[in-house]
């Protein structure tokens, strides 16, 4: 037997640290939040893609009675692109939530589902896809999709 350990590096910053491109994504994502319907879990979340070609993308989930039926914020925004810009990669995404009147306090990660689509995405462009998990005040950026799920699907 063999024991392994992943681990995931990631930095944080204020969100006033961040450069200017990313500070403007990340206000793309809080501004997302809006479009979101969320009656279930009131829950808002908000995605912004930044594309290869300088576009910013956004998405927002999107609730149902029947919960399979909605879809993530994250995966709103890749889909949206994937349909629109498909064959421009994303360079970075940045995803944040808004919930009891304000946003959220610790910065919020991506469901598995959707850290799977992100690594479709990044594995499809062949490059990396940076990610800004944000909160109120605070941001976790990772260098890859990867660093999300270490042992996703990465084989066509």
């Amino acid at each position: 037997m063999t024991e392994k350990t992943i681990s995931t590096r990631y930095r944080e910053y204020a969100i006033s640290e961040l450069c200017e491109e990313d500070q403007r994504l990340v206000e793309a994502a809080k501004k997302a939040t809006g479009g979101s319907y969320a009656p279930y879990s009131h829950f808002n979340v908000g995605a912004a893609l930044l594309l290869d070609n300088g576009v910013i993308v956004t998405g927002a989930n999107q609730e149902n009675a029947a919960f399979g039926a909605g879809t993530c914020g994250e995966r709103s925004a890749l889909y949206n692109a994937g349909a629109n810009y498909p064959n421009i990669a994303v360079l970075k995404l940045a995803v944040t939530a808004f919930t009891a009147g304000d946003f959220v306090a610790d910065p919020c990660s991506p469901c598995g589902i959707c850290r799977q689509a992100m690594i479709e995405f990044e594995t499809k462009s062949g490059k990396p896809m940076q990610v800004l998990l944000v909160s109120k005040d605070r941001v976790y950026v990772l260098d890859s999709a990867k660093d999300l799920l270490p042992l996703g699907f990465t084989e066509f």
